[in-house]
């Protein structure tokens, strides 16, 4: 691990404890409940902040650059994890509910931007940083579209309990109209136009997105400010090791063995997965009103053990060259 991502790391952790301390010193709740200040930042990040970056990262992508084999090996090995994650936590779930899809962003989704980008700049140079973009311009559209559509099909299968057709048209619909898959969906549509972007929105957009990662890691010290460490940290430990060590092993797996790549690009893949559990698995358990404190502290846990994993995936990855 570079000294560069050393102090990525530690300026994240540093970013969430000044959430917490803002929280504990009463500069963000005010007059009213600390608890209402964290779904205040939450509620920002998901409805104004996380649409603008999504929408304008799929607006502006050149989709003619993708490298789609690459992007492939990635993706299918992670959406097949993300069906076994989901299917094992929901063999243990004694209700129906969004906690069983909530654990399973947490263990899938990893902080690819704030500290992902820099880890590839640092060590794969301009062409790993080039697929290290392509990966996280699709992380979010695919993969929380597909862990939406699982949570919404519980939802509506428990909510309902009426017809199969009513069932997927109810899950059908609140998937798409979704604070996360909707932007992504309508960039997409507007990329396809061909009508590009102009700057002053293009620029507002800009603007609104870079917010996420501040706000989001803020957020996350504000919830474990409200809800404490207690109780949190079993859950907590077991996504973390579904994140750091299951998810790159399937995708080092697969990506190798079965799509056949090596050297720089499988690299690249297997650091992908290799992250740390990404913000956007607190803003999912907002999302449903569930593990707001569980998925905090898993993205504490994992991020802090993220300096050892990295380092053995590195290695693993230097001696298969």
């Amino acid at each position: 691990m570079t000294l560069a991502i050393f102090y990525k790391l530690l300026s994240i952790i540093a970013t969430i404890g000044l959430g917490w301390l803002a929280l504990r010193r009463g500069w963000l709740s005010g007059q009213g409940a600390s608890g209402d200040a964290a779904q205040v930042l939450g509620n920002a990040a998901l409805y104004l902040f996380i649409p603008a970056l999504l929408f304008r990262t799929m607006a502006r992508q050149d989709l003619s650059t993708l490298p789609f084999h690459s992007l492939a090996a990635y993706f299918v090995p992670a959406l097949l994890l993300v069906l076994l994650v989901y299917a094992w936590y929901r063999s243990r779930a004694e209700t129906v509910d969004a906690r069983v899809a909530t654990r399973t962003v947490a263990a899938v989704y990893g902080n690819a931007v704030q500290l992902g980008i820099p880890m590839a700049a640092a060590l794969f140079g301009e062409r790993g940083l080039a697929l290290h973009i392509s990966l996280v311009s699709m992380h979010g559209m695919v993969l929380l579209t597909a862990l939406t559509v699982l949570v919404e099909l519980d939802l509506a299968r428990a909510q309902a309990r009426t017809s199969l057709w009513i069932t997927l048209s109810k899950t059908v619909r609140n998937t798409v109209v979704h604070p996360v898959v909707l932007p992504a969906l309508a960039g997409l549509v507007w990329n396809l136009t061909g009508l590009g972007l102009h700057p002053v929105p293009d620029q507002l957009l800009q603007m609104l997105g870079m917010a996420v990662v501040p706000v989001s890691l803020v957020l996350i010290g504000a919830t474990l400010a409200t809800y404490g460490l207690q109780g949190r940290l079993r859950g907590a430990l077991g996504v973390s090791v579904l994140k750091l060590l299951v998810m790159p092993a399937v995708v080092l797996l697969l990506a190798h063995f079965v799509f056949g790549l090596s050297g720089m690009p499988l690299s690249v893949l297997v650091m992908m997965a290799a992250m740390p559990v990404g913000t956007n698995a607190l803003i999912f358990a907002q999302r449903y009103g569930v593990l707001q404190a569980e998925a905090s502290v898993a993205m504490v846990v994992s991020t802090i053990a993220f300096m050892g994993t990295a380092a053995l995936w590195l290695a693993l990855l230097g001696w298969m060259r």
